[in-house]
């Protein structure tokens, strides 16, 4: 197991009828910005619910972030807490609406050009940069990233999607009642369940170093997810269910799985250009990718990939080839079984896109991914057209 550093500050709030901490964990003579994304939340009164909870404290509403949180739209955000002197963040809705209202409290008070911010990549952003924040909290409505507990969110700019991170941009805290989720589009609960799991697989499944409960950990999130991931889109208001999926797509990236442990990433970096260019939902081209991912690169993760198949699949026949075989055919049916497809082409993409795609990965420095850094751009290339 690598060194490891371990730092997570977010108070969570989980259950049913949580909302009521608002009231204890906002400063009482806070301004509040409640931020949210496309109406959703409005129409469902729980925007409502959450002012009713902010009492007599003054209160500026901002609606309009985007599934994909686009730079120009969080930099009005930015524009309004400084022209409205506001104290506080309150940011009501899935990953993109917190990943948004991350970028918007380190830009708002960011001394140069915001895009600086988005030039960082992964290396952290420091209060030597950024020295002013301003705190904020969460109301989670979709489980999926993992953002309402980890200091990391992805930001979209003209052509590209950019990782932000600091330990600035953790929440102060976040409420996560599985009740809100209910009414969630059952598109959009299956493609959480997909973030979630490759979120956990892109800890997991690299090389081994020896790492066991954080191995452990990964195992449990992935059979939970097996076990009560068909149950919850078909039946989104069973809460125990859509509980254990909150649970463990927060789980999933706030950083315990990921101490001490190599971790990958490259599917992540080459869906994110298949959303900025074609749209496609962020889950949906994890589906696509991942499979092909673990196909193409099944001799690197040879051992973690038997050991997936053993323990997270329970496939104890045949040679450890047939094993990898079935356990990668088993992921990709699990994706399926959820609604949501697994080849390029069945999105309306045509082959002659797949140049295009790899031109964008140049484009942005995405020239060596994986655990190994040894996905270049010819593996990317083979990675698409596999998955195609």
């Amino acid at each position: 197991m690598y060194n490891f550093d371990f730092y997570n500050p977010t108070r969570i709030f989980f259950g049913k009828d949580r909302l009521d901490t608002i009231d204890k964990f906002v400063p009482v003579d806070a301004k509040v910005l409640i931020t949210f994304g496309g109406g959703s939340a409005k129409k469902s009164g729980l925007i409502d619910k959450v002012k009713a909870n902010l009492g007599n404290r003054r209160v500026v509403e901002f609606g309009g972030i985007e599934p994909n949180p686009r730079y120009e739209t969080l930099m009005k955000a930015a524009g309004i807490v400084i022209n409205e002197n506001i104290d506080f963040i309150l940011a009501v809705g899935g990953g993109s609406v917190i990943d948004g209202t991350k970028f918007i409290s380190l830009a708002s008070h960011y001394q140069g050009n915001a895009t600086d911010l988005l030039k960082q990549g992964f290396r952290p952003i420091t209060s030597e940069v950024v020295k002013k924040v301003v705190p904020f909290g969460t109301v989670l409505t979709l489980p999926a990233t993992g953002s309402e507990m980890n200091n990391g969110a992805v930001i979209s700019y003209e052509h590209g999607k950019f990782p932000v991170m600091s330990e600035l941009a953790f929440p102060q805290f976040s409420i996560l009642d599985p009740t809100v989720t209910f009414s969630l589009p059952r598109i959009q609960v299956a493609n959480g369940i997909v973030d979630t799991f490759v979120h956990t697989t892109e800890q997991y499944i690299t090389f081994p170093v020896d790492a066991k409960v954080q191995d452990r950990m990964a195992e449990g999130i992935l059979q939970t997810l097996i076990e009560v991931g068909a149950t919850t889109v078909a039946e989104p208001e069973n809460y125990d269910a859509r509980a254990n999926l909150v649970w463990s797509a927060t789980m999933a990236l706030n950083g315990i799985i990921a101490v001490g442990v190599p971790q990958d990433w490259a599917t992540h970096m080459i869906g994110h250009e298949l959303t900025a260019l074609f749209g496609i939902d962020h889950g949906q081209t994890l589906a696509i990718v991942y499979p092909s991912v673990l196909e193409v690169m099944r001799g690197q993760k040879r051992a973690k990939l038997l050991q997936y198949a053993e323990r997270v699949w329970h496939i104890t026949l045949g040679s450890d080839d047939e094993k990898i075989d079935l356990a990668i055919r088993k992921t990709r049916e699990f994706f399926e079984s959820l609604g949501i497809k697994t080849r390029i082409s069945e999105y309306g993409v045509a082959a002659d896109k797949i140049p295009v795609i790899v031109e964008q990965l140049k484009a942005h420095g995405l020239t060596a991914l994986s655990e190994t850094g040894n996905i270049t751009l010819e593996v990317s290339q083979k990675i698409l057209e596999n998955a195609f």
